[in-house]
């Protein structure tokens, strides 16, 4: 059998070019078959697919739709791919359970089919630049409608025009053959319909069986095939999607099975205005072709009698903006009954005709890509304000969707939110700033939202007092808490339950709360508590929609630690299985956010370049640095390195020697005999990463048994590499605890780990956060970020880490207050070198590429970067892999490179180094496969010892335990270098001229610049302190303005608080105070100890404010308390104290 719509499948998989070639025999005679044909077609395409890409479960009992979403979640395929796989099955279904079908809905699904076709040709055929034929309509069957009739004759006259067009282009022999074919396949059709029949009966167990096998087959070759290769088919589906062309009709079919996924009853040839389709109560109707005064409307959207919405739809090459001011127009004109009026219309703009409708929508059925910004996505305008913009949703909205938009009055909202102030006391002020700073942004029509809060200030009750407001006023109607772990969830569910928001109501109290286990929110919950995979699984993996979370069922998003997606050390946790990898878990992630149609607010420690992407710059930011200054946090002092001889010299084995390597998937240990001229040589950055020394995990855990006793106040927590070094660590610590302390001291629950392994984890942070055991806790990645346990006082690095925010959520998990144990400080013991090798680094300091990352995914990240500054760089890392990959090149692969894209690999690579990103990424797209011959030869010369784990014997012993105060730097260096720096620069930063030359007039605001300009080069107050002692012998809590001043002027190293005792003394003594203003100073002096600066914003809080802030207590001073402490600063700072 023949056909000219499917023959470019007949080498490429034969099932279905024969499906394809049924389904176009079955049209004229039977559309109901050729419809099951068609469906046919599709669900096989789809378990290719799946077999093809490794991810094919034959033994699993799922169905094709299971498989289909697994393969959208994961991006295997393009949603707008998926969108026609939907298609067919939807009119498949229909015609298998309802044994219907008409002849149009057979061509459209014929249609469908070839497009498919066409796109799998391109991606799995290896073939981006395949053009196909015209689409070549069958001969009519006897029943077509003058409609069919019409649309068949359209679709013929596209054949006629193309072999017209092919020889006025002097178009080789073989093309014109191949319209000739075209336009004969008619005339051929009836001659084969009796082969047709006979092809049918070989559908049998036996057929099913070997197309079985074949599916097994598949997968089982695509499980060896290297990542990269599955990388480089994912990308050319995405741009073989991107060439799909479906007409006006097809688009419009497509839609009605969107809709119709939302809970809209569309169907655009039989829910006509034409064939006298109205609205009636109780249905959600799409009605197509409704009329207004300046032409139909593509469907008018009702929610029982009322109108809610018109929508335009167009063929997916046009521009939906366009088509949005077509709606537009349409929502002005459309002709309806007052019965079908929405309250409240109509709406004027003040340019033409009020607008009659509240919402106008325009698409081209295209799913939403942001490199298509104007050609794909779901435009929608709210037309009832004329400040509202449009913008592209991924998703229809629901009719409750719709109907509960309509209940928001986003400018009554803004008037109550100005006007509300806060409870004295409620929140610390930087948290107020916080929420102030979040709604000043959302009433500037942002719809992403970035704050970033130095861990341990307080982001879970910022957030909540946010939600508070935004809930009481009315600007939202749900909130969707999103987590991105079960303990996080917990956490957040007890504080809803228990922080205090109205007199002596919590928040749980006033407003409903949905938690972790309840699936959807019920009509009264305000806030639902969830996390990232549980949202993923019941909107990806969810197959009935009336369980599914619709777009418009929350409509302000706000996500916790929105810095979650770090790629270089992240560990995928308990709650992350079935997600392959960390890339795995991102892209679900995004799809979540992308879901919904809600404001977006992120919070978080650590921002990073996925995140600003996602979010936008931060809004409002409140750093580890001002924290401490204010003393909302606890400064570290100089870290401890423990030095050991092996930590020192590196590992090394010669050659010849027999080396075990254990496998970490299954703790399997080999021996390998390493060739007599390769030797092996690891220093402290592989330990216990690619080689295992025992014997230097022994040497750290005695040293830290004897600088953390068991009696030592606080908690110790522990960071290891991965689950099984955790395992030997809490082993190798027991031992030395109890050889340091005797066992009978060391019970076995002091030292435990705790990870998303271990059995439940939630139970034993409990006990680490309340308990007095354990003591010291090993973990890995669970307790990096986001739990809370301010008794923790030590933190011990043992994993090397690359990471920047990383490294900074396992700083912050030690720098809580703890008042209850007296904590004033934390201390880090650092095995591995991290501080030192991550202090430099700046928070918003891109993601580094990780080592072993492929070619092909670096090539994808150059395709999603947004913007010309992140596809620089992601173009920077994809040179450097590529020279590398380039230097292990062998000569077949070499000519073959040559032979592929004109060059040798070297001269091709310096050529493209000096290139923007832009032009990279169309030379890869002219080369498709240059990446996999460079990456050929990166899977040809593995490395056998590459997945394990090298056990080192080598014995070991500690060298010294030495403070750090920089790289090579001892204390008197690192005294000269601040001294230097504030004296090179005490005349031209005005942060540092401020705090010599006018500390009267010093603020708070100028004391956190001042902070955050020392720490950016590493000088705090606490390491100061430390290196004035070890050099002068002496410890004096003189403050960071006091070691500034010294550097500077030469003033003397006094305790902080004696100067404050001794400026109010003298303050006293200045003059005539009644005893009430002598009480009031006391007690600003007594507050200046733990906020230093006296300035107005140190009366509106805490206890002052509880008093009635700076305003009430000036009045006690004849409204000249400002001129007070101003002479309260002078004093301080320009008076010697005893």
């Amino acid at each position: 059998m023949t056909s000219t719509n499917f023959d470019h499948l007949k080498d490429l998989s034969a099932e279905l070019h024969r499906l394809g070639v049924l389904a176009e025999r079955f049209f004229t005679e039977d559309a109901n078959t050729s419809l099951l044909k068609s469906r046919q077609f599709s669900e096989f395409m789809v378990k290719e697919i799946a077999a093809l890409s490794g991810v094919y479960e034959p033994d699993a009992r799922e169905t094709t739709n299971d498989i289909l979403r697994r393969l959208v979640t994961r991006q295997i395929i393009p949603r707008e791919v998926a969108d026609v796989f939907h298609a067919l099955r939807r009119r498949g279904n229909a015609a298998a359970h309802e044994f219907g079908g008409s002849a149009s809905d057979a061509l459209s699904a014929l249609k469908f089919c070839r497009t498919l076709g066409v796109w799998y040709r391109r991606t799995y055929g290896r073939d981006p630049d395949f053009r196909a034929a015209p689409f070549v309509p069958p001969a009519s069957p006897d029943q077509a409608d003058e409609k069919l009739q019409a649309e068949l004759e359209v679709l013929r006259q596209r054949v006629r025009n193309a072999e017209a067009e092919l020889a006025s282009l002097n178009a080789s022999t073989e093309e014109l053959a191949k319209a000739r074919q075209a336009a004969e396949e008619l005339a051929r059709q009836a001659s084969e319909e009796s082969a047709v029949w006979e092809e049918t009966a070989l559908e049998n167990e036996a057929t099913r069986a070997a197309l079985e096998a074949q599916l097994r087959d598949l997968q089982a070759k695509a499980e060896t095939e290297p990542d990269q290769q599955q990388l480089a088919i994912r990308q050319a589906a995405r741009q073989a999607a991107g060439r799909m062309d479906l007409d006006e009709a097809d688009t419009r079919v497509l839609i009605d099975v969107q809709l119709t996924e939302m809970g809209w009853e569309a169907d655009t040839a039989t829910l006509r205005y034409a064939r006298g389709t109205r609205p009636e109560k109780g249905r959600n109707l799409a009605i197509a072709e409704w009329p207004t005064d300046s032409g139909n409307v593509d469907y008018a959207l009702f929610v029982g009698l009322t109108c809610v919405g018109v929508v335009e739809a167009k063929r997916e090459s046009v521009d939906v903006p366009g088509a949005l001011k077509q709606a537009e127009r349409y929502a002005r004109s459309i002709r309806l009954a007052p019965e079908n009026l929405q309250e409240g219309a109509p709406w004027n703009d003040g340019l033409e005709a009020p607008f009659q409708v509240p919402f106008a929508i325009a698409t081209n059925g295209r799913p939403f890509v942001q490199q298509w910004l104007t050609r794909s996505g779901i435009w929608h305008r709210d037309l009832r304000r004329p400040q509202n913009h449009a913008r592209a949703l991924r998703q229809w909205l629901a009719p409750r969707d719709l109907v509960a938009k309509l209940e928001t009055d986003v400018d009554a909202a803004a008037q109550g939110l100005a006007e509300e102030v806060f409870g004295k006391g409620k929140l610390r002020p930087y948290q107020e700033e916080a929420v102030y700073s979040i709604e000043a942004a959302i009433e500037a029509g942002s719809r992403e939202v970035l704050v970033s809060m130095a861990t341990g200030t307080g982001k879970t009750r910022t957030s909540i007092a946010l939600m508070y407001r935004l809930l009481k006023h009315k600007r939202f109607r749900r909130i969707l808490f999103l987590v991105d772990r079960t303990a996080l969830g917990k956490q957040t569910q007890d504080a809803l339950e228990t922080t205090e928001i109205e007199g002596m109501l919590n928040f749980a109290q006033i407003y409903k709360v949905a938690g972790l286990d309840q699936r959807l929110p019920g009509p009264d919950d305000k806030v639902q508590v969830a996390t990232v995979q549980a949202m993923i699984a019941r909107i990806l993996n969810e197959p009935d929609p009336a369980q599914r979370p619709t777009p418009g069922m929350y409509d302000c998003i706000i996500v916790d630690e929105a810095h979650r997606g770090y790629t270089l050390d992240a560990e995928l946790r308990e709650d992350d299985i079935g997600f392959r990898d960390i890339a795995d878990y991102q892209s679900a992630y995004r799809q979540v956010l992308d879901y919904f149609d809600a404001v977006k607010i992120a919070l978080t420690a650590t921002p990073a370049l996925h995140t600003r992407e996602i979010f936008g710059h931060p809004v409002y930011r409140y750093g580890y640095r001002q924290a401490v200054i204010e003393g909302y946090l606890v400064d570290h002092l100089p870290p401890k390195r423990i030095v050991t001889a092996l930590s020192e010299a590196g590992i090394h084995f010669d050659g010849g020697e027999e080396v075990e390597i254990i496998d970490p998937r299954n703790g399997q240990i080999d021996l390998f005999d390493l060739p007599d001229d390769i030797t092996l040589d690891y220093d402290l950055a592989a330990f216990n990463r690619r080689v295992y020394p025992e014997a230097f995990n022994r040497v750290v855990c005695q040293a830290i048994a004897a600088e953390i006793p068991p009696d030592s106040p606080g908690k110790t927590l522990i960071f290891a590499a991965r689950d099984s070094h955790a395992d030997d660590v809490v082993r190798l610590l027991k031992d030395a605890l109890a050889d340091e302390y005797g066992a009978a001291a060391v019970p076995d629950a002091m030292v435990q780990k705790i990870t998303g392994r271990v059995d439940n984890a939630q139970d034993l942070i409990l006990k680490f956060r309340n308990d007095s055991l354990p003591k010291y806790v090993v973990t890995v990645d669970l307790l990096t970020t986001g739990i809370d346990i301010p008794s923790i006082c030590n933190l011990v690095f043992l994993r090397r880490v690359r990471s920047r925010i990383l490294y900074d959520q396992m700083i912050g998990r030690a720098t809580r207050l703890c008042p209850e144990i007296g904590k004033e400080q934390f201390r880090i013991f650092d095995a591995v070198d991290l501080y030192a090798k991550l202090q430099d680094m700046t928070d918003m300091r891109p993601v580094v590429v990780k080592p072993t990352i492929s070619l092909a995914q670096l090539v994808a990240d150059l395709e999603a970067a947004p913007g010309d500054e992140d596809r620089d760089w992601v173009a920077g890392q994809v040179i450097v892999r590529m020279r590398a990959l380039a230097g292990r090149i062998d000569e077949e692969t070499r000519e073959a490179f040559i032979r592929h894209t004109g060059s040798p690999p070297e001269q091709a690579i310096q050529d493209l180094a000096t290139r923007p990103g832009a032009e990279l990424k169309a030379w890869l797209d002219a080369h498709p496969r240059a990446v996999e011959l460079l990456e050929r030869s990166a899977t040809t010369h593995a490395d056998p010892r590459s997945s394990g784990i090298v056990i080192a014997p080598h014995e070991d012993e500690l060298l010294r335990i030495e403070e750090i105060f920089g790289e090579g730097t001892t204390p008197e260096d690192y005294i000269e270098g601040f001294e230097r720096f504030v004296r090179d620069n005490m005349n031209t930063l005005p942060a540092l001229v401020a705090v010599t030359q006018r500390p009267r007039e010093l603020t708070r605001k100028e004391l956190a610049e001042l902070a955050g300009l020392l720490d950016d080069r590493h000088f705090s107050e606490r390491m100061l302190r430390a290196a004035y002692g070890r050099a002068r012998n002496a410890d004096i809590a003189a403050h960071i303005i006091g070691f500034v001043r010294q550097a500077a002027l030469g003033d003397p190293l006094v305790p902080y608080a004696q100067r404050v005792e001794a400026a109010v003394q003298r303050l006293e003594a200045q003059r005539e105070w009644t005893p009430k203003q002598k009480e009031w100073l006391r007690r600003i002096g007594r507050a200046l100890k733990d906020r230093p600066v006296a300035d107005p914003s140190l009366l509106d809080q805490g206890a002052f404010a509880d008093k009635g802030g700076f305003r009430r207590i000036a009045r006690e001073f004849d409204d000249r308390l400002d001129d007070v402490l101003k002479d309260l600063n002078e004093a301080i700072w320009t008076t010697p104290a005893a």
